[in-house]
């Protein structure tokens, strides 16, 4: 079995919902939703969009937990409470952190109806990060797991063209195991 590259796992630009910077929350909502049912059903849904700039560069991507941290109104202080369970802090603390702050305490209709309005800019995730069509699944493991992140931009010639999803390599990497266990079994 040949080594598979990225870009033979990868969702080309072109099949991704695309937003402006400007567009609202509700917008890239919407331009999920309509990516979604336009998808192959045998691969896991779309998750995020992909957020571009006026010379429709992608700048950005805003996917399922941005929408649902979008939703709280001081988002920004949520963020860095984010980061403790990575420092190692315990649960016990953390919780005491979240119920100092009071995440999430209106109904969820108020909040969403706060939230539709908010600019893609003021809650995308940044790109900061992107891997070469070529680069083998290997590579694209070890870079997922040291960005810890679920997805990442591809790129040819510095020019973004898809976007790897740790779903579809985890699709892989069943697919093969399947496989080696048939091919052993034999």
């Amino acid at each position: 079995m040949d080594e598979k590259r990225v870009k033979d796992l990868m969702v080309p630009i072109d099949r991704y919902g695309l937003v402006s910077q400007d567009a609202t929350l509700l917008e890239a909502i919407q331009v999920l939703q309509k990516a979604q049912k336009k998808w192959d059903r045998r691969r896991q849904p779309f998750r995020a969009v992909l957020i571009i700039d006026e010379n429709k560069k992608v700048v950005g991507k805003l996917g399922e937990r941005a929408f649902l941290k979008a939703l709280e109104p001081k988002r920004n202080a949520l963020g860095d409470v984010s980061k403790l369970s990575s420092a190692g802090v315990s649960n016990q603390i953390i919780n005491t952190v979240m119920n100092h702050y009071q995440f999430f305490q209106d109904k969820l209709s108020n909040l969403c109806y706060q939230a539709r309005d908010i600019k893609v800019k003021d809650v995308m995730h940044p790109i900061a990060e992107s891997i070469d069509e070529n680069a083998t699944l290997c590579e694209a493991i070890t870079k997922i797991i040291m960005w810890d992140t679920l997805s990442v931009l591809v790129t040819r010639a510095s020019e973004i063209v898809g976007l790897l999803r740790i779903s579809d390599i985890c699709q892989e990497v069943a697919e093969q195991m399947k496989a080696l266990s048939l091919e052993n079994n034999d």
